[in-house]
């Protein structure tokens, strides 16, 4: 393996090294190997991987990303479930194979409530890529201009081939930290997530096949893990699931859910295992949560979580809610939700065990809690 050293593409520590890491990049692409930041503070904007290099962040390392929306370009991306052209994520890499980003050292997003987190609501914006959809306008041609568009993910390998995400700590993202879109063989391994911004979801494998998120750490605004697959006829437009999903030996200290599916789901999430995991703080809202209505569609099925300790939660330790913000069931495209099992589950503190919100033609199909210990409800419904 071939270590291109960025201080040896000129980067220094305080200053913008975004030339110097795309220059290293260029050059590990033809020999692969890694493009390592050693120990110390470096400025950057957009990060673009290609095949077969590895990011590798140094222990004592810190790559801290510019909060200025115009050092993140417009690429093709996929917002709140949405395909647009948008700013770039933080760190991108698009139709790539064999993309890692690694190293026990920490990957700082800038976002702060005056930079990032102060445009999280871009509703003119948000509703122009709605009429977008409406009116069938191609993906290349919903473009939004730099000074326009949306929050940027940290991480999207968009439609790529053997994913690495491992042991490096992330804080402070403008949007969702961890966000694999369309991409299979993803392996999310021993990261740290601490972001309690607006929308900041630890990890959302995005209409991804082939998802292992292992030994992980969550602490953040939103939910820690969300399962997607698309919005409403976007997402049905494009109907790729996301399947088979391993999350296994993670813990999670702040979010609305642990273990999270919806509500873009519209593509269909199935076969899900969620084993060995905890709940650790009491910023939790749910342990398990699944969300979607009447406008996502899709089908939710075998969904398998086994040896869940959860310590203590604000809400049901088990929510499945296929009337998340769609309350009197408006919509035409009712989802199925099935088979879903819950085993080994030891609840410590919670108001309740289990809440279901499901409506007349979106019945919840075989559902089952076994082996449930339960401490400290307040009711059980």
């Amino acid at each position: 393996m071939t270590d291109h050293l960025i201080t040896d593409y000129s980067a220094r520590p305080g200053v913008d090294c975004t030339a110097a890491l795309d220059r290293a990049i260029s050059a590990c692409q033809l020999t692969g190997g890694r493009v390592v930041v050693p120990p110390g503070r470096f400025r950057t904007g957009a990060i673009r991987l290609r095949s077969n290099v590895e990011l590798y962040v140094s222990a004592g390392a810190t790559l801290s990303f510019d909060p200025d929306p115009a050092a993140y370009p417009i690429v093709r991306t996929r917002w709140q479930g949405i395909e647009c052209y948008s700013h770039s994520p933080l760190i991108y890499a698009y139709d790539e194979v064999n993309v890692a980003v690694t190293g026990p050292g920490t990957l700082d997003g800038g976002a702060t409530p005056d930079t990032w987190w102060q445009r999280s609501k871009p509703v003119r914006d948000w509703q122009r890529l709605l009429r977008m959809v409406a009116e069938d306008v191609p993906v290349e041609q919903r473009v939004f201009a730099p000074g326009h568009g949306f929050r940027p993910s940290f991480i999207q390998p968009y439609a790529c081939r053997r994913v690495r995400i491992e042991d490096v700590r992330i804080v402070d993202a403008p949007m969702w930290v961890i966000h694999p879109v369309l991409s299979s063989d993803v392996v999310v391994r021993g990261v740290t997530v601490d972001s309690r911004g607006p929308n900041n979801d630890g990890c959302n494998p995005d209409s991804c096949r082939d998802v292992l998120i292992s030994g992980c750490s969550f602490d953040t605004g939103d939910d820690c893990i969300a399962i997607k697959s698309g919005r409403d006829e976007d997402g049905r437009r494009v109907g790729r699931p996301c399947e088979n999903v391993v999350i296994e030996n993670c813990r999670f200290g702040a979010g609305h859910g642990a273990v999270t599916i919806g509500s873009e789901a519209s593509g269909g999430v199935r076969n899900v295992v969620a084993r060995d995991l905890r709940t650790t703080g009491p910023d939790l809202d749910h342990a398990v949560r699944i969300k979607t209505n009447s406008h996502r569609g899709g089908v939710i099925e075998n969904i398998r979580v086994t040896d869940l300790v959860v310590e203590t939660v604000n809400g049901a330790a088990v929510l499945i809610d296929v009337r998340h913000a769609d309350e009197a069931v408006t919509g035409q495209h009712h989802p199925t939700v099935r088979d879903i099992s819950v085993t080994g589950l030891m609840v410590r503190g919670a108001p309740r065990l289990l809440e279901v919100r499901d409506a007349p033609r979106s019945p919840v199909e075989n559902l089952s809690l076994t082996s449930v210990a339960a401490q400290s409800l307040e009711e059980i419904r």
